[in-house]
C-alpha cells in the first residue's frame, strides 16, 4: 500500500479555511471604514493546483497536484453585492454567507478526517 496524503490535504484545507475566515472577519470589522475594499482569498482549488504535495497514484489515470500558500485577492466589482457611497465594498450579508460556507466546509473537512482516521484504526485493529 502506498502513502496516503488525505491528512495533508485536509490540513492544507483547514489552513486555507482559517485564512479565509480571518479575511472575512477583517472585512466585517471594516464594514464602516470609508474607502475600504473587501478582499477574499483565492479559491482552494487554485491553492491545491499549486501545492507541492505529491499524491500517491494507484492508477495511471489518477492526477497529481502541486501548490503554494494562500494569497489574498481583492474582490472584483462583479463579485461584490453593493458599494457604498463612502467607497466601501463590504456587504455584511455577503460576508455572513461566506462565513457560513467556511463553517460548512470546516465541518465537512473534520468529518472526513474523523471517518478516515476511524477507517485506518479499524484496518490496523483487524490486521493484528
Amino acid at each position: 500500500m502506498g502513502s496516503v496524503y488525505l491528512f495533508d490535504v485536509a490540513s492544507r484545507q483547514a489552513q486555507w479555511l482559517a485564512a479565509r475566515q480571518a479575511t472575512i472577519s477583517g472585512n466585517i470589522a471594516n464594514a464602516n471604514t470609508p474607502g475600504y475594499k473587501a478582499s477574499d482569498v483565492e479559491p482552494f482549488a487554485k491553492v491545491l493546483d499549486k501545492t507541492q504535495l505529491a499524491m500517491a497514484a494507484t492508477d495511471s489515470g489518477h492526477l497529481g497536484i502541486n501548490g503554494s500558500p494562500v494569497r489574498a485577492l481583492k474582490v472584483r466589482k462583479t463579485d461584490s453585492w453593493d458599494i457604498m457611497h463612502s467607497g466601501n465594498s463590504v456587504s455584511l450579508e455577503q460576508e455572513m454567507a461566506k462565513a457560513g460556507d467556511v463553517n460548512r466546509e470546516h465541518s465537512l473537512n473534520t468529518s472526513i478526517v474523523k471517518s478516515f482516521h476511524r477507517m485506518i484504526l479499524s484496518s490496523v485493529k483487524s490486521g493484528q
